[in-house]
């Protein structure tokens, strides 16, 4: 029996079609897995919300967040350059980091507006407003910034009055793990609790300092202790807080919501 002779176009061919067949096998099971992939990702947007909150157990079930979500959150569109509710998109639907690289949706910053190093801001925020018998318990704000090795992306919670801090959560970074990753450690996100956000000029007075906070001065009211060994962390999240409580975020949403003008 002959045997098919092996050429240098013939293993070339082979090697074609193995990475034709392996491409459409991998985009396919990408396109059958996306909605699974979107509906893990809200759920887990749902959970961060719910945890920065103080609504979310460790022991919940998909279902409960869900369903605790459903009961106690609500969504709202922010248009960031009128300080204002919008009905423009679907708030549940509504992708903000994507709308923060589209032209149409956003708009580039200049260096000295850049202080949270994002580059460009999107025209829409999606804030959750956690009610109960319809009466506003926390406010949900969606933040992020350059820290040292990535964008930290996570939600600040304020109190009724829109000025005292009840949580504050990153839910994705890739901050050095025990440096800059203690973002993620309970005890330090715990010191954010109670501190104000705006002083009696209303400038944001809400920072994160080098070393620990002496609480025997009227200042600290405004201060948080800054993550020991992750000074550019540290930074990158007092200028993310600076940037999104300021101007060109939601301050004039929550001046606007203080006043009922919202």
């Amino acid at each position: 029996m002959s045997k098919v002779k092996e050429t240098p176009v013939r293993t070339l061919l082979v090697a074609l079609v193995l990475c034709l067949v392996c491409s459409v096998m991998v985009s396919a099971a990408a396109l059958i897995l996306r909605p699974l992939q979107l509906e893990n990702a809200q759920v887990d947007r749902q959970r961060a919300v719910l945890a920065v909150a103080g609504l979310w157990e460790p022991d919940m079930s998909t279902d409960e967040v869900r369903a605790v979500f459903a009961e106690r959150v609500s969504a709202r569109l922010v248009d960031l350059r009128t300080g204002q509710y919008s009905e423009d998109f679907d708030p549940l639907s509504f992708e903000q980091t994507r709308a923060a690289r589209d032209p149409e949706l956003s708009r580039a910053l200049t260096e000295e507006e850049d202080i949270a190093s994002i580059r460009r801001r999107e025209h829409y925020a999606v804030v959750y407003r956690i009610e109960q018998n319809g009466e506003l318990q926390r406010l949900v704000l969606p933040v992020r910034g350059y820290g040292l090795w990535s964008t930290l992306h996570g939600f600040l919670a304020l109190e009724p009055d829109l000025d005292t801090v009840a949580g504050i959560g990153f839910y994705q970074h890739a901050e050095t793990p025990g440096l800059g990753g203690e973002v993620d450690n309970p005890r330090w996100k715990s010191l954010w609790h109670g501190k104000k956000v705006y002083d009696e000029q209303g400038e944001v007075a809400l920072r994160v300092i080098k070393g620990q906070v002496d609480t025997t001065r009227p200042a600290s009211v405004y201060q948080v202790d800054g993550l020991s060994g992750a000074t550019l962390t540290s930074r990158g999240v007092h200028n993310l807080i600076q940037y999104w409580l300021g101007e060109q975020g939601f301050g004039p949403f929550l001046a606007n919501l203080r006043s009922g003008e919202a």
